[in-house]
């Protein structure tokens, strides 16, 4: 049997509104980025994805191409 002087569980709401105003206090210690920087690894992404994009658009052409050619000979 439990001993009576075990510590008894606070209810859920209780143990969530602790963790909310924990997650509150993590958020004011958290250093935002300016808006500038937000904007210059946006555009970073932006740029990046479109590279990928082009060359990956591009090996698919190559490679349909090449298909077409070998489809081509075969008949």
């Amino acid at each position: 049997m439990k001993s009576k002087t075990a510590v008894k569980k606070p209810n859920i709401f209780v143990r969530m509104g602790r963790k909310i105003k924990e997650v509150f206090s993590e958020l004011k210690k958290v250093t935002w980025p300016t808006f500038g920087k937000v904007m210059k690894a946006t555009g970073t992404v932006i740029v990046i994805v479109v590279l990928f994009l082009i060359v990956i658009t591009a090996v698919n052409y190559g490679l349909s191409e090449l298909l077409q050619l070998i489809t081509g000979l075969a008949n």
